[in-house]
């Protein structure tokens, strides 16, 4: 590869944003993925693009940024299905409701979008919603897509562009640092073959081990933990659930969320507690609803996928709706990786033109477009 050639690893939302980013500054991309189709946590997902959720500052400032940017994208590759439906989050009790009236009274409550709705006018924008709540809080910043729509159509516009290379089942085992007689730095995939360019970012997900050399010992001592989730996918329903849906639950896991008021929720259920559990709930194009979700950090993970999860998840979805949804049909768990220090994700240099970027946790599809943008900020301003 030339010297205005970029390698990319990792096919995963992370890592083909970042070839999006680089064929429109101009760049030719080589893209290596590991397996036939990218089958991890970018697909395994809400297609959540979560701005409501988000720490207040730098964290916010990315998710707004990105958000515009998937707006672009939009409109570059229709396909990956964008809908700037806005959420509402519920709240079950007046603690939850002072908490979300709290964060309505945010300095940038008006930079999220946020307005706070009693009941009448939660069920006026979003009529589905007919079950048990006291109130909520709506953003309409927040958007969703398609999770299984979204890589095969950024590929394919990707490919419009006559500088991107897909190459599929190829898994980089180590990297190759810059050579004296000015060859750029470089992956040597699982064939032996050498893929190199002027820059290699490796957006690696959870794959932190089996990567040879120096940069391969690095990532396995990195700052980074693994996280695995439960969801599921229900048959479509007549229904047309006009946001998407987060009940109080959520309000102990997003750090938008940690205000004087939060420390006053009463003590959470045990299912919440044994299984780090928030309701989150999306109708897809199709018509079904994507409903999760847990939180759990114990390894080695489970390979099973826990019956008492999917009742839970049923139940509290019901609950909040006021309706029976329709059977499950698909089932699944995902994981993801974040940062165990006090960064956002591990976004660093770890050789002359080598970046690694993950550590996102579950905010890689809201991130995603304004981490590459900054990678290539970083590497060719």
């Amino acid at each position: 590869m030339d010297a205005e050639g970029v390698v990319v690893v990792g096919g995963g939302v992370i890592g083909t944003m970042h070839a999006v980013e680089a064929c429109r500054r101009g760049w030719e991309v080589v893209h290596l993925e590991a397996d036939a189709e990218p089958r991890r946590a970018s697909v395994r997902n809400f297609g959540l693009v979560w701005v409501s959720g988000r720490a207040a500052g730098g964290e916010l400032e990315l998710a707004l940024r990105s958000r515009r940017l998937w707006d672009r994208t939009a409109r570059e590759a229709p396909g990956i299905g964008l809908r700037p439906l806005g959420s509402i989050t519920l709240a079950r009790d007046t603690s939850e409701m002072d908490v979300l009236s709290e964060a309505a009274r945010t300095e940038d409550a008006g930079g999220r979008g946020l307005e706070l709705l009693d009941v009448a006018d939660v069920r006026r924008a979003n009529p589905a919603l007919r079950g048990n709540f006291v109130g909520g809080l709506r953003c309409t910043k927040d958007a969703v897509v398609e999770p299984g729509c979204v890589l095969p159509a950024l590929r394919e516009w990707l490919e419009t562009t006559g500088r991107y290379r897909w190459l599929p089942g190829h898994s980089a085992v180590d990297v190759l640092p810059g050579s004296a007689d000015g060859f750029g730095p470089g992956v040597v995939d699982d064939s032996g073959r050498h893929h190199r360019g002027s820059a290699v970012v490796l957006c690696i997900g959870d794959r932190t081990t089996g990567i040879a050399g120096r940069i391969g010992s690095s990532l396995a001592c990195a700052p980074l933990a693994r996280c695995r989730l439960h969801m599921v996918q229900t048959a479509p329903t007549g229904e047309q659930v006009a946001t998407a849906v987060a009940d109080g639950d959520s309000l102990r896991y997003y750090p938008a969320f940690d205000l004087p008021s939060r420390a006053r929720l009463p003590a959470p259920s045990p299912e919440t507690d044994r299984w780090r559990m928030q309701l989150l709930l999306v109708q897809r194009a199709s018509g079904g609803l994507t409903i999760g979700d847990t939180h759990s950090y114990d390894q080695p993970f489970d390979f099973a996928v826990e019956e008492a999860v999917v009742t839970e998840l049923r139940r509290r979805a019901e609950n909040l709706l006021g309706w029976s949804i329709p059977p499950v049909e698909r089932r699944w768990t995902g994981t993801y990786t974040l940062t165990t220090d006090d960064q956002m994700l591990l976004h660093h240099e770890i050789d002359p033109g080598v970046w690694v970027v993950t550590g996102l946790g579950g905010r890689g599809m809201t991130l995603a477009p304004a981490v590459a943008q900054r990678t290539w900020e970083s590497i060719s301003p």
